[in-house]
Order: structure tokens, then sequence, then C-alpha cells
């Protein structure tokens, strides 16, 4: 259910998110593939996107990767950026994870 996103290239781990939670997050989406050098995660917190930062992803053989911490059960927003500030955010509805309470 939490990875709505396969098609587009983003991946969340582990399935079931929870505040206090690590999240690992793959992106290899249409930056991924339009050959970026670089990727940012821009990581926030509900409509609103509370607590907004930029996190920069690790490359791999898998995509480019990167750890989230969940500090809120607020909805958890991902946007994702290259190094020339080209976006992909999901065709502006971006990519959206419920977090659940402990």
């Amino acid at each position: 259910m939490y990875n709505n996103y396969l098609n587009n290239g983003v991946i969340l781990t582990p399935n079931v998110v929870a505040k206090g939670d690590n999240a690992s997050v793959i992106y290899r989406g249409i930056l991924f593939n339009s050959g970026a050098d670089s990727i940012y995660a821009r990581v926030g917190y509900g409509d609103r996107w509370d607590n907004a930062r930029d996190i920069q992803m690790k490359r791999t053989c898998d995509g480019f990767e990167a750890v989230l911490p969940v500090t809120t059960d607020a909805k958890l927003s991902l946007a994702f950026k290259d190094s020339a500030n080209n976006w992909d955010n999901n065709s502006s509805r971006n990519y959206s994870f419920d977090v659940q309470s402990r």
C-alpha cells in the first residue's frame, strides 16, 4: 500500500512507516533516467511541508538512496530535484506517504 509510486521509480521502506522510524527511499525516476549526476530529496510533513529540508541522496546500483528520519505522525511528503534544479514532484501532486503513530 505504501509503495504506490513504483511506476514513478520511488520506493519507500519499511512498508509501514511510523513516527520515530528511519525510512529508506530509493529514487530511480525521471531525473535518474535522464542522467542526473546528483539527486536531493525534499522532505516535509503535512500539507504545508512542515520542517522541510533537502537531503542529498547517495548513488547506488539501485538508484539514488537516502535515509529519512520520521519525526512526526503527519503525512510524509517527498519531491526530488537534481543539481540543475530540475524537479520531479509527481506532476505537482508530490509523493505522499501516511505515517502511523506508535
